[in-house]
């Protein structure tokens, strides 16, 4: 068999190590041939988002706090059954895992500064406005 694509960077040089992913496979849903009944081709990961060493402390209390919905026990887990074959499958379901950890590690974004509306933009605004009232104004038909 072949070797998986591995190690899965989440980011920067942190990657999620193989002892700590959790595969399961079963039949997929869905049409078929003859092969169907007899493949485990969908893919079941999980990984231990709670116990895990891994991760950077601050990193791993911003994925709990963010993941929490999707967490079981401090586990998170995602399917692949897309393709056919459990190779591409696994594939799929690491990069989805890795893309969901690097998301919710992520720092948050900076805060918006408020800024002041420059006086020419609202002048030219009402101006605007005001033209178009009277554009409105000389449609009325009051002088028939």
């Amino acid at each position: 068999m072949e070797r998986m694509s591995g190690p899965y960077f989440i980011r920067g040089s942190v990657s999620l190590p193989e002892a700590e992913l959790m595969w399961r496979f079963s039949r997929s849903s869905g049409p078929g041939g003859q092969h169907v009944n007899t493949s485990d081709s969908q893919v079941e990961l999980r990984f231990d988002l709670g116990r895990t060493e891994a991760l950077p402390e601050v990193w791993k209390a911003r994925a709990l706090e963010r993941l929490a919905s999707r967490l079981v026990g401090g586990v998170v887990t995602v399917r692949a059954s897309e393709h056919r074959s459990q190779w591409r499958n696994r594939e799929t379901a690491a990069v989805r895992l890795t893309a969901l950890l690097a998301e919710a590690t992520a720092p948050p974004p900076k805060p918006r500064r408020a800024t002041k509306i420059p006086r020419g933009i609202n002048e030219r605004r009402l101006r605007e406005k005001k033209a178009r009232a009277e554009t409105k104004r000389g449609r009325t038909g009051r002088d028939w």
